[in-house]
């Protein structure tokens, strides 16, 4: 996917999870974070960061933080990015393991969950994928998440019951950074959340990771990255 209208800036502060303080060209400026997750290791005083000036006159902030520097790094930390890469990628046939797809949908309920894609393949097989982006990395293993996530835990337990119930599943992690050696589920952070994957692979659920090329003005699908389950 390309961000439109793209502008340089340096992070000040954060004083919630939906604004920012940035200073571009020497002006304090108040920007909307495209991320509602902590990013705490991303979102440091004098970090460069990445805004989109938005096309709406009309809207309160003019730009969305869509990426910061972390050193030489550049990090997506855009959250609605991961859905459209992995659905493009689907769709160009990129993803070796979800092939032969004729139909693909956005936003698709199951139970009480509702999951970000739904596809059906030539194969009459039916299955859901839940993606996950993914911002936090330490020495080249990057984690997932960076804060405990009950919603996240319940849509992998729904996972698992979709495919108990015939249908494919797939957990699909996108890094959205590259440089990364492998990824695993943050233990330390939510081990709820780490159970729940691995019973979902001990269940028969996919679990894919695969890193992505970013850019100042693009993030575009990479190559599938090792995972290390607990």
């Amino acid at each position: 996917m390309e961000y439109g209208n793209i502008t340089k800036a340096t992070f000040l502060h954060r004083p919630n999870r939906f604004i920012a303080h940035v200073l571009i060209d020497g002006k304090e400026e108040i920007v909307h974070v495209k991320n509602t997750g902590r990013c705490r290791e991303l979102l440091q005083p004098e970090a460069q960061v990445i805004l989109e000036k938005s096309s709406n006159p009309n809207r309160k902030t003019k730009y969305s933080l869509i990426a910061v520097y972390k050193g030489s790094l550049l990090v997506n930390i855009d959250s609605q990015a991961p859905n459209t890469v992995v659905f493009e990628g689907i769709q160009d046939h990129q993803i070796p393991e979800i092939n032969e797809v004729i139909t693909l949908k956005k936003e698709m309920t199951f139970g009480r969950s509702r999951f970000d894609l739904y596809f059906k393949n030539g194969r009459g097989q039916q299955g859901f994928i839940e993606v996950k982006g993914v911002t936090l990395e330490n020495q080249g293993v990057a984690m997932f998440p960076d804060a405990p996530t009950l919603r996240g835990t319940k849509h992998i337990r729904e996972m698992i019951r979709a495919v108990e119930e015939g249908y494919q599943g797939y957990i699909f992690f996108l890094l959205q950074m590259k440089e990364i050696k492998y990824f695993t589920p943050n233990t330390l952070m939510d081990p709820k959340f780490s159970e729940a994957i691995s019973a979902a692979h001990d269940a028969g659920v996919k679990i894919l990771a695969y890193d992505a090329l970013v850019t100042e003005k693009k993030l575009i699908l990479g190559n599938k990255i090792k995972t290390v389950l607990p």
